[in-house]
């Protein structure tokens, strides 16, 4: 059984930066696509950034790109989500994911069957 885990999140300023990181468990996850997902109370869940597990090959929202970075490492297993220059739009919970394949499909929510518990980011102006 998948088990993702998110921590990292808090209350910056904005322009801070943050790590949110996101252990993995219960599988081997060579082939998996691990996604970063946000959602604001109301709203639809968004994407953010993708990573293939195994390739390192990233996709990130055009609302992010040049701001976050994923990245994972392989021993631990952990992905991470660097997130620089935030902003207040940027406050919300953030989700890790998982799926078992890589496609033009996985910046859709619902392509993921694991989720993590999620982490609050907040970042004040």
């Amino acid at each position: 059984q998948v088990q993702l885990a998110e921590s990292g999140g808090g209350l910056v300023q904005a322009g801070d930066s943050l790590r949110l990181s996101c252990s993995a468990s219960g599988h081997t996850f060579s082939g998996y696509a691990m996604g970063w997902f946000r959602q604001a109370p109301g709203k639809e869940r968004e994407f953010v950034a993708a990573i293939n597990w195994s390739r390192g090959d990233t996709i990130y929202a055009d609302s992010v790109k040049g701001r976050f970075a994923v990245f994972r490492d392989n021993v631990e297993p952990t992905v991470y989500l660097d997130m620089i220059n935030l902003k207040p739009k940027d406050t919300t919970v953030y989700y890790c994911a998982a799926v078992a394949s890589w496609d033009p499909r996985i910046t859709n929510s619902y392509k993921y069957p694991y989720w993590g518990q999620g982490t609050q980011v907040t970042v004040s102006s």
